[in-house]
Parts: structure tokens; sequence; C-alpha cells
């Protein structure tokens, strides 16, 4: 059976703003329809969950989002049995809960799940579309309108913290990446109804701070940061001090480095 979006409730649904990069809904959609799990990566900042819920919301499917931290278990997704007023009962997941009622499943830096928590999404990215519940004797059949998606940032990797390689290979991939300069500055604009020429100078400082990423910073200067400071000047702050505040205060703790991105930034802005 082949799937589709629902249009109708597309219609309904308010879609998030999002600025396609290339043909990553195009891509998705073809993923979906094929019920294929979707691997997303990226830098921080760069768009990754506004595309995951613009394209939950343009295909009128629900979406659960799981933000993956080092404490995370197989029971957080999965679910586990609690005590209540009446006894024991067993509560889902929402991995669960995205796989019973068809929706989309995002989970948000993944590499920082334990690898244990990870296996439990193998028998969800192949031919099987199952999940097991142990603790309840169930073997849930995902119906074709359910999707796992994952992401992270390739620039965290490390031995300890990296997509095992049988389990990336379950995947198909997409890399995102910093919108081009025209790119961004329709979704500063947007995003904020920021003035053309403002949102400009804020793009170009943006790039000359990425310039210093692999020389002085661990992370770049994102596009969130970018959205954060045309919301503060266009509600009325001033200019350089939105940038600081926004742009540069959140990139470093270093007095040394904070310095030198102040220059770049009164160069920038002039």
């Amino acid at each position: 059976m082949d799937i589709k979006a629902n249009p109708e409730r597309e219609a309904a649904a308010e879609l998030p703003f999002y600025c396609p990069q290339g043909n990553e809904v195009a891509l998705f959609e073809h993923a979906w329809r094929n019920r294929l799990p979707v691997l997303i990566k990226g830098p921080t900042g760069c768009g990754k969950s506004r595309f995951v819920r613009y394209m939950a919301a343009r295909l009128g499917r629900p979406l659960y989002t799981v933000a993956c931290h080092d404490d995370l278990t197989a029971a957080d997704l999965v679910g586990r049995h609690l005590i209540g007023g009446e006894g024991t009962f067993w509560s889902d997941g929402p991995l669960t809960r995205a796989v019973r009622e068809g929706a989309i499943c995002y989970l948000d830096e993944v590499v920082e799940a334990r690898k244990d928590t990870t296996v439990v999404l193998h028998p969800l990215t192949d031919d099987r579309r199952i999940l097991p519940l142990e603790r309840t004797g169930e073997t849930l059949q995902a119906p074709p309108e359910f999707m796992l998606v994952v992401s992270y940032n390739p620039g965290y990797q490390n031995l300890l913290k990296g997509m095992k390689p049988s389990t990336r290979q379950r995947f198909v991939a997409m890399s995102f990446d910093f919108p081009s300069p025209e790119n961004e500055l329709t979704i500063l604009q947007g995003e904020t109804g920021i003035d053309r020429a403002t949102g400009e100078r804020l793009v170009n400082l943006a790039r000359a701070l990425r310039a210093l990423e692999d020389h002085d910073l661990e992370e770049a200067a994102s596009t969130r940061l970018l959205v954060y400071a045309a919301t503060l000047i266009r509600g009325g702050f001033d200019p350089r001090e939105a940038v600081l505040t926004a742009m540069v205060e959140p990139l470093s703790d270093d007095a040394e480095t904070l310095a030198a991105l102040r220059e770049v930034v009164d160069a920038t802005l002039g």
C-alpha cells in the first residue's frame, strides 16, 4: 500500500516557516512513502529540528521528539510499568506511542544516547518494521505511516560518542549545513520581519564569525543565533548589543576569544 500525505490535514496545520536548501523536502517525502528511516547530519542550529517539524506538518502526521542524552534508557523510549492508585500499569514511551499512532518519531542528537538504547531501534529500521515490547510480551508492527528520524552533529563525534556503522547503515542520510547567504537572509526576514539591509549585515557578520571556527571556536555561529539577534533588533534593541548578546557571548567563555569576536563585530557592523 502506497501512503500519501493528507492534503486536508496539511491545509489545516500551521506549517512552521522553512526555507528549503535543496531537494531535502522531496527526499524526505519519498523516504516516508517508501517506509525508509532517515538520518540527518549537520551542525548545531542549522535547521534540522525545524525541518522535521515542517515535514511532519506538511505530511499531516503527529510528531514525537526526543532530546537524547547520556541518561536516556531503552525504557524511556519504549515504556515501563508504573505504580498507580489501582496498582501497576504499563505506560508507553514516545517511540511506542509513535508506532501505535503511525506518527513520526524524531530522536534529536541520537549519538548522545547510550549505545544499548539505540539497539531497540534496529527492528524498526529494517524490512521487519517491528517493535518488540519484552516487558509486555507484545510485538508491534509499525503501520505504513510510521517513520523514524534521527539526527546528530558530526562535529561532536568521537570514539565514545559516535553512531555505530551497523546502526548508521540502517538509514538513508542527508547532510545539512548553514544556508547560503541569500537563503539565510530569507530565513531572517521570514522569521523576524527584519529589514533587508539589517539582515544582510547580520548574515555577513555570521559568515565572518564562522570563518574563525577552526581557529578559536568549538562551534560556529548558528542560524538560530542569527535569528535571536534579529529578533532583538526588530524589538528595538541596539544592534551592536543585540549581536554581542545573541551571537558573541554564547560562543565562548574565553576572554581573549570574546575580545577577538568583538573586533570582528565592530569591523563588520561599522
